[in-house]
């Protein structure tokens, strides 16, 4: 049901916003519906109940929040403007007596449409009129000011003013006495609105009281006086330039502010939005080649954490969440800031790669998905990570902030969630991608746009500037940007991850499948290498430097560790030997021969714990030993000795004192560790927290406006006469008799007339209906219900009564 929408032609408009809603077609409530979802949720029963909801003040100042700056200058004019405002009055609030700027005159149209689009303004264009919730929280006040800077109107200013002083003010300021305080403020309004009278007025001001009135012109309009005011203010006050407010406090009248400010009602109107200039120009294609090299190492990053977190990860602490202390061993671990540390634990954790364990002693570990993510080829799992990131309200830029209570906010803890998160990075990368390839713009100017797209209530940096500021910072970390500006990939990751896939795959690193040993105990690698080789030479060496060749370094600490993974000399020396473009230099030959020699020589046991070794002098050795004495050893026989200590703890202090134990299992046999054995239980990513309500798609606001309308019939059906209809309920429900009620049934059936009935539902709920009756059969009426747009089966006796429909062609 569509029909055209009225002009709001003098005396035909509109009394109310639902009326007016019920004249817009169906693709302008679809509209509405679209940009505040929040009206959805339920969906209203007819068009009565969707104004009510729209003029409540939380719906409202939410659709404030989501115009942009000239929309809501537009509604900040119509805030201060009589009501209702003519379309003409609100040109001259914002342009002004002498329009300096055309642009102001050719997009209020679009503002104001955007108003009525989104149920804020409402009337024909000679009768605009602000909903009144809106007006409420735009209108100036002295607890809330408004940004136009405006003051009350004179009439407000002079509630409570005494008649005597109106009398006195007018008369001073040159016009005739009047009978009543009402004519009075008239009288003064009036001379204030009348440009040629009021600059007569102000030519004879002192060019004191001018200086004045210019402090207070633009806003704050409130001001103070002593008790003895000097003269230049007295002339003010004389005149009612300047109205009293309470003992010492003086305001400026909205009226001598316009009059001042030519009829403006904002100092600078901003129409357009900010452009994204000046540009920075790169070579796309060194853009895109560095953002490609980053998006690698943001990769290696992710598989450096949690390798480092999969055989011994941190302690969740008790309120969630990640210690001081581990987000600094973290750090240091990867070769960053505390910040980046925060921001790669948060990404792994949004991706799904990481999650507590659940245990007693709950710590973080990764999860099954992370060695589903390794299998993956490099350009998939980077989309992985950044599509991870562009959907997560987790931001990791608020660790170490302080929340409502003062608790520290923790890595991967609770309070992290900001909803608008997402919106604002993908606004940041789709104003990017509005720019050539290759072009990129300062933060300031970046930040400017989404100011005037999305205007904050404060002056200071607002969440939703430090989201964009951090989402520019992540985007650079993550290889999404590089220099500011929007790689290829970058830009196709917005329409989908298979096409930026396909662009980065290129961009990354060949893995390699050889090393360069060197006698210095190192090796190096020249690129990043296959994921087997990386895997075992990680365990065999240890990480000396990155950057774009990698150093490892051998030690008995690290050849041990391989040896307890069931390595063995052989396997390692053949191990480096096909890897190595380089000879084995003999230095690593005999580190691993002598570290393998030693390896195993001693056994460690449970008991508490045991330890045996055929050599009885290395066990005398370990008994003279005063770094033994914590484990509180003792001689069982020649070759074994009890200790009061775990066996983790009593092989790391024989570790630590030189040696090089195995352990072995209550058979004795020994005990191989590998280093990815520890991984949670199956965990899914966390989800994002919503802000308000999700989008509707076209499909639920289809049936929603359909819904509204066919509800909206039923409430606003014309009636038969009231001689002529049925009893009704104190809800308004038609009352008739089950007899009755069967009978004008089966009359519509035969005559295909709508009806009007009252409906109880099996939850005692009553609602009104118009219904087309097609049959009635076994107690049950089926018909065509208008209200929901389908046929049902309605109980007979569930309903509450039946009336005719004056228009029975409804």
């Amino acid at each position: 049901m569509t029909t055209s929408r009225e002009t709001g032609g003098t005396g035909t408009g509109p009394r109310t916003l639902a009326e007016e809603l019920r004249t817009r077609p169906d693709e302008d409530l679809a509209g509405l519906l679209h940009a505040r979802p929040d009206l959805l949720n339920p969906v209203p029963g007819d068009l009565t109940q969707l104004a009510t909801r729209a003029a409540t003040r939380a719906s409202v100042a939410r659709a404030l929040d989501r115009l942009d700056r000239f929309a809501l200058q537009t509604a900040e004019a119509l805030a201060v403007a009589p009501d209702p405002c003519p379309y003409g009055t609100l040109a001259a609030l914002m342009t002004g007596d002498e329009p300096d700027d055309p642009a102001v005159a050719a997009q209020l149209p679009r503002a104001v449409a955007t108003l009525r689009g989104q149920a804020l303004v409402w009337g024909g264009e000679d009768r605009l009129r602000l909903v009144r919730t809106v007006r409420e929280l735009l209108a100036p006040s002295a607890a809330h000011p408004s940004p136009t800077g405006l003051g009350p109107t004179v009439a407000e200013a002079t509630t409570g003013m005494s008649p005597g002083r109106l009398q006195q003010i007018i008369t001073t300021a040159g016009l005739p006495g009047t009978h009543d305080p009402v004519s009075a403020v008239a009288s003064l309004t009036a001379l204030f609105e009348d440009r040629t009278r009021m600059a007569a007025l102000l030519e004879g001001a002192p060019s004191e009281a001018v200086g004045v009135l210019d402090r207070l012109l633009w806003g704050p309009p409130y001001g103070t006086v002593t008790a003895d005011p000097a003269p230049h203010l007295r002339w003010l006050l004389d005149r009612g330039l300047l109205l009293s407010t309470g003992p010492g406090g003086v305001v400026l009248p909205r009226e001598v502010a316009l009059h001042l400010r030519a009829g403006r009602a904002h100092r600078r109107p901003e129409p357009l939005a900010p452009e994204l200039a000046p540009l920075a120009e790169h070579s796309a294609r060194l853009i895109d080649a560095t953002a490609g090299g980053q998006a690698h190492i943001a990769l290696s990053t992710v598989e450096d954490l949690l390798a480092e977190w999969e055989t011994a990860g941190p302690l969740v602490l008790r309120a969630g969440g990640l210690s001081v202390r581990d987000l600094k061993r973290t750090a240091a671990a990867l070769d960053t800031t505390e910040a980046g540390a925060a921001f790669w634990t948060e990404l792994a954790y949004a991706a799904g790669l990481l999650a507590s364990d659940g245990d007693v002693d709950e710590r973080y570990a990764p999860t099954p998905a992370y060695d589903e993510w390794l299998r993956l080829p490099a350009e998939r799992r980077w989309t992985h990570l950044a599509t991870a990131w562009l959907a997560t309200t987790r931001t990791p830029g608020l660790v170490g902030d302080r929340d409502a209570k003062g608790r520290t906010l923790a890595a991967l803890g609770p309070g992290l969630d900001r909803s608008p998160a997402p919106e604002v990075r993908r606004r940041v990368l789709d104003l990017l991608a509005e720019l050539p390839p290759g072009a990129a713009v300062s933060a300031d100017t970046l930040l400017a746009r989404l100011h005037w797209e999305r205007p904050p209530r404060t002056t200071g940096d607002d969440l939703r500037t430090r989201l964009a500021r951090w989402a520019l910072e992540d985007a650079e970390q993550l290889g999404v940007t590089s220099r500011g500006a929007l790689c290829a990939h970058g830009r196709a990751l917005l329409a989908g991850p298979a096409e930026a896939a396909a662009l980065l795959a290129p961009l990354l690193p060949q893995p390699l499948d050889h090393v360069l040993l060197q006698a210095d105990l190192t090796a190096v690698a020249p690129g990043p290498l296959h994921r087997p080789l990386a895997q075992t030479l990680a365990v065999l060496a240890d990480v000396e430097s990155k950057g774009g060749a990698t150093v490892y370094r051998f030690t008995p600490e690290s050849v041990r560790r391989a040896l307890d993974a069931g390595q063995t000399a052989a396997d390692l020396t053949a191990f480096l030997t096909a890897h190595s473009r380089t000879p084995v230099p003999q230095p690593l030959a005999y580190l691993i021969d002598d570290v393998a020699r030693r390896h195993g020589h001693l056994r460690v046991g449970a008991a508490s714990s045991y330890l045996r070794c055929d050599d009885e002098a290395v066990l005398a050795e370990i008994l003279a030993d005063r770094r033994s004495a914590p484990l509180r050893l003792r001689r069982l026989a020649g070759t074994v000795l009890a200790a009061q200590a775990a066996p983790d703890v009593l092989l790391e202090t024989l570790r630590a004192m030189g040696y090089a134990p195995a352990a072995e299992s209550a058979e004795g046999d020994v005990l191989v560790t590998r280093a990815d054995v520890r991984r949670t239980p199956q965990r899914t990513a966390p989800a994002p927290v919503p802000e308000g309500p999700p989008i509707p798609d076209a499909t639920l606001l289809g049936a929603a406006v359909r819904a509204i309308r066919a509800g909206d019939l039923a409430a606003t059906a014309e009636r038969k006469p009231p001689a002529e209809q049925p009893a009704t309920s104190a809800s308004g429900l038609p009352r008739t008799t089950s007899a009755d009620t069967l009978a004008t049934v089966q009359a519509a059936v035969l005559t295909g007339a709508a009806v009007w009935i009252g409906y109880v539902n099996a939850d005692g709920a009553a609602s009104q209906r118009v219904i087309a009756p097609i049959r009635v059969e076994g107690g049950f009426v089926t018909a065509y219900d208008h209200t929901a747009d389908e046929v049902r089966t309605y109980p007979l006796h569930r309903i509450t009564g039946v009336a005719e429909l004056a228009d029975e062609s409804a």
